[in-house]
């Protein structure tokens, strides 16, 4: 009785260790499907920006989900010197559906839309106040609330700074120079080629010519038949 039992829970602890396996495997891959498709903001490959004092300048961002959004959430806000003020705050019912939005500077802009994804903002008459970091925030109730956020960066000056276009002007100068040197050469060869093949046409035609002449006036490659003297 005592073998049958320990048998017993030798097969029971077996299942029970299979049972934890499968179910940490399930864990895994819900974890990994939910990571690869999660939501994502992004502002765009540059995530900074030098803009005059006085201008209008756009802080681009964007959100992704492959698993779909409900109710997301957004927000922007400047990094203050480690003081964080809002900007705005919007919600989005669902996919297509444009977003309420509540905007708490004067300054800003909502341009945004559901339909691109987008929820970039306007950034109206900057100033030297304004230059620092703006992080864009999302998050998506309907991924557990995954949230995720981007950093775009502004520097504000009083004048662009001129760019040195010498070298590049000296390169496309030697590039376009050694194209057209090779085009003239091209040209040149095409047309002797020609002049080549014109002239050698001709002196098969003079050798041709010749050599009819010659056989009608008997003097052919053959030799001629010397004919006896007739008798008298």
């Amino acid at each position: 009785m005592a073998s049958v039992d320990s048998t017993t829970l030798s097969v029971s602890g077996r299942l029970r260790s299979g049972d934890l396996l499968h179910a940490g495997l399930a864990v895994i891959l819900l974890l990994g499907v939910w990571s690869v498709g999660g939501l994502e903001v992004s502002t765009g490959k540059v995530s900074s920006v030098e803009a005059m004092n006085g201008s209008t300048v756009l802080l681009p961002c964007t959100y992704s989900s492959c698993i779909g959004i409900k109710d997301l959430h957004f927000n922007w806000h400047f990094d203050d010197n480690g003081t964080m003020d809002k900007l705005c705050e919007g919600d989005i019912p669902m996919e297509g559906v444009e977003p309420r939005v509540s905007v708490f500077h004067d300054r800003v802009e909502f341009v945004g839309s559901s339909k691109t994804n987008n929820i970039s903002i306007l950034l109206w008459n900057i100033t030297f106040d304004d230059q620092g970091k703006y992080i864009c925030f999302a998050k998506n109730p309907k991924e557990k609330n995954r949230n995720h956020s981007a950093v775009f960066t502004l520097r504000v000056v009083d004048q662009m700074r001129e760019i040195d276009n010498t070298l590049t002007v000296l390169i496309v100068s030697v590039l376009g120079g050694v194209i057209g040197l090779t085009i003239i050469i091209m040209v040149i060869k095409a047309l002797v080629v020609r002049f080549l093949l014109k002239d050698d046409e001709k002196n098969k035609e003079c050798l041709v010519s010749s050599g009819n002449d010659n056989t009608e006036n008997g003097l052919s490659g053959a030799k001629a038949e010397n004919k006896g003297t007739p008798k008298a």
